[in-house]
């Protein structure tokens, strides 16, 4: 893995890439229809990403659009450690990389719907892949509803295997970053993943999954993502939001 990352380095230079349930008061929109899912891995370590966090964020405000930002930790050895990062972040990254066969991994990168990949800044390109990847109905119903101390995500009748993903998220925030490349800048993000939790697999059958919110919601998340995909980290096939996240 380190030649892979070895490689992102040298791409990322070339391309120039619970205590939380009290936050989940306000306004949402994590009720309205996703018909897209954008996933932007990013870096605070890297100088080539702010272009791509604010391409998120403008999609972030696209109706229908669920955008989630993942911060990578494979570029904290340049000076400055994410204060948003995990290696489950860069894991989801490799697996990605690794299923489509490409093993192409930088900063930043976007994967819509869990299967095509892209420069995170180039406008154009994203806005083009954007445009085909519209999903009217996904395969497979998801959705996510408040019961008090858990969180209930209900997933539809239909065929194949999948993973249910669920997602502690951040809304917002900004990181005032005083080392490595970007020393000085102060970046905000936009509906930033928190914490992985592969809560169970599907296997075609409407399936209910009951989830306690203080195991699954760390203290700063203002709300949470289902993402149902096909194998460990393929095809979307199902998607839900709730609590405070903009999609």
């Amino acid at each position: 893995m380190s030649d892979v990352f070895a490689m992102t380095r040298r791409r990322c230079l070339a391309l120039g890439a619970g205590a939380g349930v009290s936050l989940l008061a306000g306004p949402t929109r994590a009720a309205d229809p996703i018909d897209v899912v954008v996933e932007l891995f990013s870096s605070q370590g890297c100088n080539s990403c702010p272009p791509g966090d604010r391409l998120l964020t403008e999609l972030r405000d696209r109706p229908g659009v669920l955008a989630l930002t993942f911060h990578v930790d494979y570029w904290d050895y340049l000076g400055w450690k994410d204060t948003l990062a995990g290696a489950d972040f860069s894991q989801r990254q490799y697996d990605y990389a690794k299923a489509r066969g490409d093993m192409d991994v930088y900063t930043p990168q976007m994967v819509v719907n869990g299967t095509k990949q892209m420069v995170g800044s180039q406008r154009s390109e994203v806005f083009a892949v954007l445009e085909q990847s519209h999903t009217p109905k996904w395969p497979v119903a998801v959705s996510i509803a408040d019961r008090g101390k858990e969180l209930i995500v209900e997933m539809g009748a239909g065929s194949g295997e999948a993973t249910l993903w669920v997602m502690p998220i951040l809304d917002q925030v900004s990181v005032k970053i005083e080392k490595g490349e970007m020393a000085g800048r102060e970046i905000s993000y936009s509906n930033v993943v928190r914490k992985l939790v592969p809560a169970a697999m599907w296997t075609g059958a409407a399936t209910t999954v009951s989830l306690p919110k203080d195991g699954l919601l760390t203290p700063d998340a203002t709300g949470c993502v289902a993402l149902l995909q096909t194998g460990k980290v393929g095809a979307v096939i199902g998607a839900a939001a709730w609590g405070r996240v903009t999609s």
